[in-house]
């Protein structure tokens, strides 16, 4: 069995991890410190690693018992720290602290030769963006909450993120990229939106990533001129969604360019026998407007038994022809793994990101959120590229089956390492009876 390459196994992530944790500045007074922040950080991002938020207490039992952990061996960490205390200097820390963690973590990917298999369209990489909620409550609140009073007049506060990340048709991993908080600050009058979100994290995604070719996927919201104009100024081409709604101009020059044969078509048929219609149409306004861009736009078509069975329209920088409409359509809608594979994932296959591990009344909440994204970066690697981690997958019908029996292996037994644990998982030892 192949060994995992090694800046993309487990333990190095991990101490990866672990390195820059050490390395935060700590302002709090060192006599009044019961636990290094390395320590705090260590122990609540193993919390979610292995998906459960009573792991401290278990790891505490079985130090008392017999004097080690596996908290130690496999993250790193000295001190087991109280939840209460965790919770308070966590609230504390500011969430810029974490952002270098994520390009660190895609280039040890880019070094180990994986992120190639994301390429499309030649050398390019799909980003999808996309927004979500991740906490709600009537009662629960801090400053950087967003408020929406409903109807009957109760109000109710949630959080909200933006996020990015680099997919693939056809590959089910997917790899988050920095996340940005949809949040109040101090001195807004207006509440913060996903498209200022999306203004602050696009500088700093190219920032973070100078040479990669990305071509940004997302839905409606994005296709307006001020968003294109930024996506040119951070040298990043798109795949838009673009509705007969919303650009009701770009539609009319479409359908009369198409009646006057001055688009293209291909129609395909597959073994179902469903009808596949493919239309393009190049250099056409993206809105009205004197200064509206000439940009390229595309739509598909399934067709069944006479009937649409599905319709969407998109608009783009990119050159579209008859050799690459297939492949373009493909990474359109390829927009739904943001959603699907990962907040779905994210929110209903155990990583409980809606769950309130602890609100806080700072930065508690979000930071809990990247510990929680950092544990499924990784988790998304193992699965990409672990043969260990892969085989031991083989031998449970589900993820969620796969997870309890690591769960339960890490509360009741010691290991050197994580590899010593799933080799174990593997290839138990026999037990025979007395």
């Amino acid at each position: 069995m192949r060994e995992p390459k090694k800046h993309l196994s487990f333990s190095a992530l991990s101490q990866a991890l672990s390195e820059h944790f050490e390395n935060l500045p700590d302002t709090r007074q060192a006599a009044k410190t019961a636990y290094s922040l390395h320590d705090i950080l260590m122990s609540a991002f193993a919390m979610m690693y292995f998906q459960d938020p009573s792991l401290l207490a278990f790891q505490r039992r079985m130090q008392d018992s017999i004097h080690q952990n596996n908290l130690k061996s496999f993250f790193a960490v000295d001190s087991i720290p109280k939840d209460t205390q965790l919770r308070a200097v966590m609230d504390q820390l500011p969430a810029e602290h974490f952002r270098p963690l994520f390009p660190k973590i895609l280039s040890a990917l880019q070094r180990g030769k994986q992120l190639e298999k994301y390429q499309v369209l030649g050398d390019h990489y799909l980003v999808a963006l996309d927004g979500s909620q991740y906490f709600s409550s009537d009662f629960i609140q801090c400053p950087a909450c967003l408020g929406k009073k409903s109807k009957n007049g109760t109000q109710r506060y949630h959080h909200q993120i933006l996020q990015a990340a680099v997919i693939k048709p056809g590959l089910k991993q997917v790899i988050p990229l920095s996340p940005e908080a949809i949040q109040n600050s101090d001195g807004q009058k207006k509440q913060d939106c996903e498209i200022n979100a999306a203004k602050r994290v696009l500088p700093v995604i190219r920032n973070q990533h100078p040479k990669l070719k990305i071509i940004l996927v997302a839905d409606g919201l994005y296709s307006k001129q001020p968003f294109v104009d930024l996506l040119k100024e951070q040298r990043m081409s798109f795949i838009l969604v673009a509705k007969p709604d919303d650009h009701k101009i770009l539609f009319q020059w479409v359908h009369e360019l198409m009646g006057l044969d001055a688009g293209s078509s291909l129609t395909i048929t597959d073994k179902k026998g469903r009808n596949h219609l493919y239309q393009w149409v190049a250099d056409v306004p993206l809105n009205g407007t004197a200064n509206a861009d000439q940009i390229n736009f595309f739509q598909y078509q399934i067709r069944e038994n006479g009937k649409i069975v599905y319709q969407n329209s998109w608009v783009t920088d990119l050159t579209v022809n008859k050799r690459n409409i297939v492949e373009m359509v493909q990474a359109a809608r390829a927009r739904w793994k943001i959603e699907n594979e990962t907040f779905n994932t994210l929110k209903n296959q155990g990583y409980h990101i809606e769950h309130n591990f602890g609100h806080g009344k700072k930065n508690l909440s979000m930071n809990f959120f990247i510990l929680n994204l950092l544990a499924f970066f990784i988790h998304q690697i193992l699965d990409l590229c672990d043969p260990i981690y892969q085989r031991c997958r083989t031998k449970f019908s589900s993820r969620k089956e796969y997870w309890n029996q690591l769960r339960c292996t890490f509360r009741v037994l010691c290991f050197n390492n994580w590899e010593h644990m799933l080799n174990f998982i593997w290839n138990p030892p026999e037990i025979r009876p007395p």
